[in-house]
């Protein structure tokens, strides 16, 4: 089977079932309460509406950029997971071994995978895109505050976000194929998405050069390529940035190191 016919394949398999819509259904619910709060927060503090007069620190890429990439420093999580799934779910309903011997070629499934997964952050980002832009904006606006929906910089960074999702996705697929089991695939994501680099990032703001290494960690590179993030603005690390483009090779790297690796120990292993 050529892999335009196994990305067909892999297309109907995973858009048949309800676990990509309940997660996109999830993203956007949570980003949006998030990019709400936020920005209802932090435009109202910074206008002095909640009765202060003293406005808040505002981020140097603005205030807008930092409400807007809610979607990738909350949301990652959600490609990361849609992309592990879209392996373990295989292995664990026993559905990868007729697939196998539909398509002999092991590489060709995984490269279809990965086409899929593709496909589906794009799905994603554009959501959580809606889902964080609309909601901030909106509060922006009610403050008297600039939306910055105008700057071609936004648009750029609207934009790195959605490569920041795809990326996100595929690392999801090496982690999926790299831990076979589900839960576990899941439950280790999960700790270390949301305690794992949040603990060491913020302990980073107190402890010399330890941003220098947190920068290379996969939510901080992600938040240096999309070029914003609520949580740089919260717990600045004290350290210079790296560049954006150096984030999206870092969050890259990521992606073709576990892949690599899924492929090499685990995805060629006997399926039992």
């Amino acid at each position: 089977m050529s892999l335009v016919a196994a990305t067909r394949s892999e297309s109907a398999k995973q858009f048949s079932t309800s676990m990509w819509w309940l997660l996109a259904i999830i993203l956007v619910v949570y980003v949006a309460f998030t990019s709400a709060a936020l920005g209802f927060a932090i435009g109202g503090a910074a206008t002095g509406a909640f009765g202060s007069g003293d406005a808040i620190p505002l981020p140097e890429t603005g205030i807008a950029a930092a409400l807007y990439s809610t979607a990738t420093s909350v949301g990652y999580v959600f490609p990361l997971l849609i992309g592990t799934l879209i392996v373990t779910a295989e292995f664990r309903h026993k559905t990868l071994t007729p697939t196998f011997l539909a398509v002999p070629r092991r590489g060709v499934v995984l490269a279809a995978k990965l086409a899929v997964g593709a496909f589906l952050g794009v799905i994603f980002g554009v959501l959580g895109i809606v889902a964080s832009v609309g909601p901030a904006a909106g509060f922006l606006s009610g403050f008297g505050l600039d939306t910055e929906l105008t700057s071609s910089d936004t648009w750029a960074m609207l934009a790195r976000m959605l490569i920041a999702f795809v990326l996100w996705v595929l690392i999801g697929v090496g982690v999926g194929a790299l831990v076979r089991n589900q839960v576990g695939a899941v439950v280790g994501v999960l700790v270390f998405t949301q305690f794992v680099e949040p603990i060491v990032r913020t302990a980073a703001a107190y402890i010399d050069g330890l941003g220098d290494v947190v920068a290379y960690l996969p939510g901080a590179a992600s938040d240096a390529l999309v070029g914003g993030s609520i949580f740089s603005v919260a717990m600045p690390t004290g350290s210079d940035p790296i560049e954006w483009w150096v984030g999206g090779v870092v969050l890259l790297a990521y992606a073709v190191v576990i892949l690599v690796l899924g492929y090499l120990t685990s995805w060629r292993r006997d399926v039992s």
